[in-house]
């Protein structure tokens, strides 16, 4: 099963989000699919995958350890190892394929029937009130989701500490959270920090959390200060909640450290950037070793969450696995084939060969798509 071609396809969504997806092409017809959206990346990922496909073009397919040695250790860095993890993806689409086997028992075999999914609301709330963000999170239990996540914390950043106007958008996005909580008592809340802290701050983040009743912190400091994490693991725990992060790292290595050092109770390595399949299981595997879960960093497009979910069911230490709630019809209805359905709340892998499902040709032209020049993030945040 010879590589043919190594193509990238966009798909428009909205101003703050472009799809991107490569396609692997086999010279007997097949196509296998990975996702490598990269927000306000995109064209650099439109030169990395031009790349892939001149190094790769008649390669066999089904030599995934070949592969990964021909492939350099990402000297392009995230763009690179995004190309690199979608590529892993759209092989092993392409190997269960041929298997005729779905992709979760190519992997391996079910350990779970179907994940626990978490909404995450963050993105389609707009205008960005308490009330909207509740009125969000009432959706999302009402379709059978229990735990819930918002990241409330936009225009804060370590270096804005001394800034006039830091304590009131502090104070706004405590009122945010709040109204969550009030909204979804009975739903887990989970709070997304993106790195906006310096550790004092986060220290007392942790606090006003606890007060408000969260079970989740993600992220609230830079993954390069893994004894802060640790320390405010520890806060953590000690009120009831847990300690999660490490959402945009690749690699093993990238990993150890925080493992190793006990940083963080779950972590969130993303099959997009990660590595894909054969990386995610390594870290997985070595998390497991330390008692650490992980919970894959989703908030992307329906190929990323059709590749999430086979790899969740097939890994033991997975509590739970996020999807972006409500974002755009487009995550079922650009698709052929079936994405896991957000079913009460919990996703099931198909039963077709390979992925299951991949990107309807037709709804490339429908919904064009153009780099995204400038991040809904601040760009400081990475």
């Amino acid at each position: 099963m010879r590589i043919d071609a190594i193509r990238l396809h966009g798909l428009g969504v909205s101003a703050k989000t472009v799809w991107t997806f490569i396609e692997v092409a086999t010279a007997d017809g097949r196509s296998g699919f990975g996702e490598c959206t990269l927000s306000a990346h995109e064209a650099a990922m439109v030169a990395e995958v031009a790349r892939l496909d001149r190094d790769l073009r008649g390669e066999d397919a089904f030599a995934r350890n070949r592969i990964a040695r021909l492939i350099g250790h990402a000297p392009a860095g995230l763009v690179r190892h995004t190309a690199v993890s979608a590529l892993d993806q759209a092989l092993w689409d392409l190997a269960a394929q041929a298997a005729g086997v779905p992709l979760v028992r190519a992997l391996g075999g079910a350990v779970r029937e179907d994940v626990r999914l978490y909404a995450n609301i963050n993105r389609g709330v707009e205008p960005r009130t308490p009330g909207n963000f509740a009125a969000f999170a009432r959706r999302a239990a009402a379709q059978g989701f229990t735990a819930v996540k918002l990241a409330p914390f936009e225009g804060l950043l370590p270096e804005a500490r001394g800034d006039a106007g830091w304590e009131a958008t502090y104070a706004q996005a405590l009122l945010r959270i709040q109204a969550v909580r009030e909204a979804v008592p009975d739903a887990a809340l989970m709070v997304d920090c993106h790195w906006r802290f310096s550790p004092p701050d986060a220290a007392r983040l942790i606090r006003d959390l606890a007060a408000i009743g969260c079970w989740w912190v993600e992220c609230p400091v830079s993954e390069a200060l893994p004894a802060e994490i640790r320390r405010l693991r520890g806060m953590a725990n000690d009120r009831g909640m847990r300690l999660a992060g490490a959402e945009t790292l690749s690699g093993l290595a990238q990993f150890r450290p925080l493992i190793e050092a006990g940083a963080y109770d779950v972590l969130m390595p993303d099959i997009k950037y990660c590595g894909g399949h054969e990386e995610l299981r390594r870290i997985a595997a070595l998390a497991a070793s330390a008692g650490i879960e992980i919970a894959p960093h989703n908030p992307s497009g329906p190929v990323c969450h059709a590749h999430s979910v086979h790899a969740a069911c097939a890994i033991t230490n997975v509590p739970a696995l996020e999807v972006m709630f409500d974002e755009s019809p487009l995550f079922f209805s650009a698709m052929q084939g079936t994405v896991p359905a957000l079913d009460g709340g919990r996703a099931r892998p198909g039963a077709a060969p390979g992925l299951g499902c991949a990107p309807a040709p037709e709804e490339f032209s429908a919904h064009p798509w153009a780099p995204i020049e400038k991040p809904f993030q601040d760009p400081r945040l990475g």
